[in-house]
């Protein structure tokens, strides 16, 4: 037999599913972004999660720190009293959900970790890799190459907002939401943001509104909250269904 490992070895003889160099290519971008989405999408809907509580915060707090234990005794409590544990009708509903990493991310899966709820972990590859926390129910922590999608998955199922004191990516992440809302692309969902001393020192809200920047009924989309407690009962106060 003539000798053909060349044609065998070439690159375009590779199947199309195990050529790396071709699925990585600029060409299937738009495929790779389908199947980050596909692939969370699927594992959400087999676990039967119909709706989250989102939680946002920094990355830089540690265990013991009042806003980690705040962060994991609101998550707790909403895990507890949300539906993550007794669905309706095999549903599961407010299903805490975090970028998945260290700080107040881990504080959140940790707390619904500890109620016996599912919890899931929204990860990010970064150029300093990102941990995924020990407390994300395993087959519901994700990675992401895409923030763009990361963002999609965080906020299609997102009933709820908590947002405790953060950096860039805390910011960025809670505009995305508040931004959808306000524009419509996404449905109103209560908002509470934790610290009030916190955010009233970083953002002057009424500003923007006295500027005329965003409406006086802008400000309505959220409240703050001190305590765990308190940010719950906001949740319900401002239409959380459970």
């Amino acid at each position: 037999m003539t000798d053909n490992s060349a044609q065998k070895a070439s690159p375009s003889y590779i199947l199309p599913v195990l050529d790396t160099d071709f699925l990585l290519g600029d060409s299937l971008r738009g495929m790779r972004f389908h199947l980050e989405y596909q692939k969370a999408e699927e594992a959400l809907r087999a676990r039967r999660i119909v709706s989250t509580i989102v939680v946002f915060g920094s990355a830089r707090v540690h265990p013991g720190e009042p806003r980690y234990e705040a962060a994991r005794a609101f998550s707790r409590l909403a895990s507890e009293r949300g539906g993550a544990l007794n669905g309706r009708g095999g549903y599961r509903h407010n299903v805490i959900a975090t970028g998945g990493g260290p700080g107040i991310m881990e504080a959140a899966n940790r707390g619904a970790s500890e109620a016996g709820a599912l919890t899931a972990g929204f990860n990010i590859t970064l150029p300093h890799e990102q941990e995924p926390n020990a407390y994300s129910t395993p087959g519901l922590t994700f990675r992401f190459h895409y923030f763009a999608m990361r963002k999609m998955h965080l906020a299609m199922r997102a009933k709820a907002l908590v947002v405790f004191p953060g950096g860039f990516g805390t910011l960025d992440e809670t505009f995305e939401i508040l931004t959808l809302q306000q524009t419509g692309k996404m449905e109103r969902c209560p908002v509470v943001l934790f610290d009030k001393a916190f955010w009233s020192k970083l953002i002057d809200f009424e500003h923007l509104a006295a500027e005329g920047f965003i409406k006086p009924g802008d400000l309505e989309m959220f409240r703050f909250a001190d305590t765990s407690e308190e940010a719950w009962q906001h949740l319900l106060e401002l239409g959380l269904q459970v």
